[in-house]
């Protein structure tokens, strides 16, 4: 499926809703060679900028990497699932202060989620890239790994990294009906059995 922008709003024209936009966002590990543009990247990094926080804290912080050789770095930032970083356009490292905000994994979550929005909004892929908690292939903490290549200092932690592109192929939207509603519980919990 080939997404045409509408004019003057960058949306594609078969994004209706934002359930729509929910059902078309998969993650996306093959991109295409073609670069964002600095409308996309503001946009994306707008939602980023808008994204709530606890307490109105905002501990999150963003480093931006476009370069081709910091990208393939990155992606040997854990020992399996980053290295789709090397081929992507963009790349959002995600960070946050954690003197700042006792929930700064949540805050800086919530920011990495309306990137990934945001860019499907887009037409554009994208797929979050696990570093907190995470191990490279030789054992180093990932977050270190991280740390070190960008030159991050303390006492920002290291969340995330969304990689970003132009998809290679679009991938089928979510389909409804696998969805677990035996997770859903009315009222109180329920085991299965009482159920």
């Amino acid at each position: 499926m080939h997404r045409e922008n509408c004019k003057n709003t960058g949306r594609s024209k078969d994004m209706d809703s934002f359930s729509e936009l929910l059902k078309t966002r998969r993650s996306t590990r093959r991109f295409t060679d073609e670069l964002l543009t600095p409308v996309e990247v503001e946009l994306i990094l707008k939602a980023a900028l808008m994204a709530p926080s606890s307490k109105r804290s905002t501990p999150w912080q963003f480093v931006v990497v476009e370069e081709k050789e910091m990208l393939r770095k990155l992606a040997d930032s854990k020992s399996q699932g980053a290295g789709f970083l090397k081929d992507c356009a963009l790349a959002v490292v995600v960070l946050a202060h954690v003197a700042e905000s006792e929930a700064w994994i949540e805050d800086a979550s919530i920011a990495s989620v309306l990137m990934q929005l945001q860019a499907e909004d887009l037409g554009l892929g994208s797929c979050w890239c696990q570093i907190r908690g995470r191990q490279t292939a030789d054992d180093t903490e990932a977050a270190q790994y991280v740390r070190d290549l960008l030159r991050i200092p303390y006492p920002l932690e290291v969340l995330s990294i969304i990689g970003i592109g132009h998809k290679m192929q679009e991938n089928k939207p979510f389909d409804e009906s696998r969805l677990p509603w035996e997770k859903v519980h009315i009222g109180t919990f329920t085991l299965p059995q009482e159920s």
